[in-house]
């Protein structure tokens, strides 16, 4: 079942993205094949997946339904996070040459035609929003929910901005919870409350939404610094063991790997815990949930 919907969901994701995202011979074509280079190098899809099964799962439609056009909303969400992957790569960030198995950006086209695709994708991606099948109120509320998510109090610039503040030293349960809640578990947040918002949820679904979000990104970023220390380069499709070598704050490196995965764990309880009223219609947000910490890359 969770196969299922994780390769439906993927492929709802990429025809989206095919659709919106500009040609590559539009152009200037050096942009369009840089910004296509990174959405179409792989990659879980997860932020557009979990969006989409929070709007199914809160919709008044039978449950078996995805609220029309929130595939577009999905793609957005992807081009925003694929954004920030581009730029995170980049030589002033974490200099990396590899992602999803296929060189970075940078390494293709050059430092300057990467730093604009992300910016592209980033206007390409609120382009999108503005234009999603939603009432009016409701497209407010998700656009000003993203922009909070990638921004830089609580979200994703003012995480690794503080990332980038931590490497060289041993930092406390607070600052490293900081970079992880808003690196990482802030648009992943965004994904699921923006799906619920989209499908017409009422305000205490959206709270359960934003609680379970919250954990799973958490959860999510703890797993991901286990498998940095764990998993090989091949296997991980980004070059593994860089968190170690640039002492960056990681769990592992405050806890261990056996004490991060039990938070990690913890994390997960919390979060499928928090969709309990919603009965089966939450059965395929808990499997995510499950699966964001069993995964092997």
């Amino acid at each position: 079942m969770l196969r299922q919907v994780l390769d439906e969901g993927r492929a709802a994701a990429d025809a989206a993205l095919e659709l919106l995202l500009p040609p590559a011979a539009q152009h200037p074509t050096s942009i369009h094949q840089a910004m296509r280079h990174s959405v179409f190098a792989g990659g879980k899809r997860l932020r557009p997946i979990l969006c989409m099964e929070a709007g199914r799962m809160t919709t008044a439609q039978p449950c078996a339904s995805l609220p029309a056009g929130i595939e577009r909303l999905g793609a957005a969400l992807e081009m925003l996070h694929t954004y920030s992957l581009i730029h995170d790569d980049l030589p002033a960030l974490d200099n990396d040459d590899l992602r999803r198995g296929r060189p970075t950006c940078h390494k293709v086209f050059g430092e300057a035609v990467a730093i604009l695709a992300g910016d592209a994708l980033q206007t390409q991606a609120y382009e999108v929003l503005a234009q999603i099948q939603c009432p009016s109120d409701a497209r407010v509320s998700i656009i000003r929910e993203i922009a909070h998510a990638t921004g830089t109090i609580d979200g994703m610039i003012g995480g690794q901005v503080v990332d980038l503040e931590a490497e060289h030293k041993r930092p406390d349960l607070a600052t490293l919870e900081y970079i992880h809640r808003s690196k990482t578990a802030a648009l992943l947040t965004a994904s699921v409350v923006s799906g619920g918002i989209y499908s017409g949820a009422s305000g205490e679904a959206i709270e359960n939404l934003r609680v379970y979000g919250q954990s799973i990104g958490l959860a999510f970023q703890i797993v991901d610094d286990v498998l940095d220390v764990t998993q090989s380069s091949e296997q991980l499709g980004k070059t593994a063991g860089k968190d170690t070598a640039a002492e960056k704050a990681t769990y592992p490196a405050l806890f261990g790997v056996e004490e991060s995965l039990r938070r990690a764990d913890a994390l997960i309880v919390k979060a499928c815990a928090q969709l309990d009223s919603f009965g089966e219609r939450a059965d395929t947000l808990k499997e995510l949930a499950r699966f964001l910490v069993a995964r092997k890359s």
